[in-house]
This record gives C-alpha cells, sequence and structure tokens, in this order.
C-alpha cells in the first residue's frame, strides 16, 4: 500500500497512483498559479544540472501560491466531497488509478464550477 504524504492543497501519493494525482494538482496550480510556475519552470530550464540549488525560492513561491491562493482554498472547501471520494478510489485502485477518472473529472468539474463571487481571482501577491 502507497504511503501518503498531505499537502495544503492536494494529496500526493507516492507509487503508481502519484502520478495521476500528481496531474490533478499541476492542473489547478497551472490555472491559478500561472506566473510562479513559469518563473519556476524558467529557472529549471536555464539551471539543469544545478535546479535543485537555484531554484528553492522560486519553490516555495509555488507552495506559498497553492497553499494560500483565495480559489484553491475555496475550491478545496467547495469540493472537499469529490476529492475525498478521489482519494479514496486512488487508495483502493493503486495499481490502476485511471480507474478513478470518474472521480477525477467529478472533482474537476466541481472545481469548474464553485462560485468564485466575492473571491479574488487574482489576488496581490503578499510579501514574502
Amino acid at each position: 500500500m502507497a504511503e501518503c504524504k498531505r499537502f495544503r492543497t492536494i494529496e500526493i501519493e507516492e507509487g503508481v497512483c502519484g502520478r495521476y494525482s500528481v496531474q490533478v494538482a499541476m492542473d489547478i496550480t497551472t490555472k491559478y498559479c500561472h506566473k510562479e510556475m513559469e518563473s519556476y519552470g524558467q529557472r529549471v530550464a536555464s539551471h539543469p544540472s544545478t535546479w535543485q540549488q537555484h531554484c528553492q525560492d522560486l519553490k516555495m513561491k509555488v507552495a506559498q501560491c497553492t497553499s494560500s491562493h483565495p480559489v484553491i482554498q475555496k475550491i478545496r472547501t467547495d469540493c472537499s466531497k469529490e476529492f475525498t471520494e478521489f482519494e479514496h478510489c486512488l487508495l483502493e485502485n493503486q495499481n490502476s488509478p485511471t480507474s478513478c477518472s470518474v472521480h477525477v473529472a467529478s472533482f474537476l468539474g466541481c472545481a469548474e464550477t464553485v462560485d468564485l463571487a466575492g473571491v479574488a481571482v487574482n489576488p496581490v501577491p503578499q510579501p514574502s
């Protein structure tokens, strides 16, 4: 059985199911933390052999965005049931995570329909 690591935004699991779960996290992160992801990716590309040392600050900015972005927080709250079902499916189907595609679609569908009225979609970045 895969051991799970809980992050603030989304469950990321080790093993076969991890690739699927990470893709869901990346889709949401890319949508709402695009600037941070782009900066991080450019720096990684420009330091292919030493990116672990040269990119820590930008990696932390991505992590900060994913944990504090108002839209991601709202999705996490409003779609917690769908995400829990997705997470449960991954745990039960570790050797065939694609069998959880219905749960992924449900979670992403929920995320797309979250009422963002009154939520700062493009918040002013806080100094770090």
